[in-house]
């Protein structure tokens, strides 16, 4: 059995991958990001990127973590709940500007990691870029009578 066909399970999936778009993915991830970087290290993956987007209705965010492993591009999916994650920076460097990216444009706190001043808008507040907030609920528009 290969690397990554056994990856699923050593990672707890009882799932295997679905392929979509190109990307081998697992989705839910079954293990916190930390585990997932301590194992894709350990097989000598490369880290690619993580992909950010609000999720309609105000459902949260979903994060997605690329990696490439031999070939193949096998994508990891976290939705989250709050605003924040652990951040992976200390155990894989290449996520250094993404996540100081998301952090900005989602306000998403990588939990574990200090920011430098904001690299987008210097002096701006993060997530002002892409994140939605919720439209101010308005009255009705009155009937105007003649």
């Amino acid at each position: 059995m290969s690397s990554i066909e056994s990856l699923p399970q050593k990672l707890g999936s009882s799932v295997p991958w679905t392929e979509k778009g190109g990307v081998l993915w697992l989705d839910p991830c079954p293990v916190r990001i930390r585990d997932l970087c301590q194992e894709m290290n350990a097989v000598k993956a490369r880290f690619v990127t993580i992909t950010a987007y609000q999720l309609a209705g105000g459902d949260g965010i979903r994060l997605e973590y690329h990696w490439d492993l031999d070939g193949y591009l096998l994508g990891f999916t976290y939705k989250l709940e709050g605003n924040s994650i652990e951040s992976i920076y200390d155990i894989c460097e290449a996520v250094d500007w993404i996540e100081r990216e998301i952090h900005e444009e989602y306000a998403i706190d990588f939990t574990g990691r200090a920011y430098e001043p904001l690299l987008l808008r210097a002096g701006d507040t993060a997530g002002v870029n892409l994140r939605e907030t919720a439209a101010p609920k308005t009255a009705p528009p009155q009937e105007v009578k003649q």
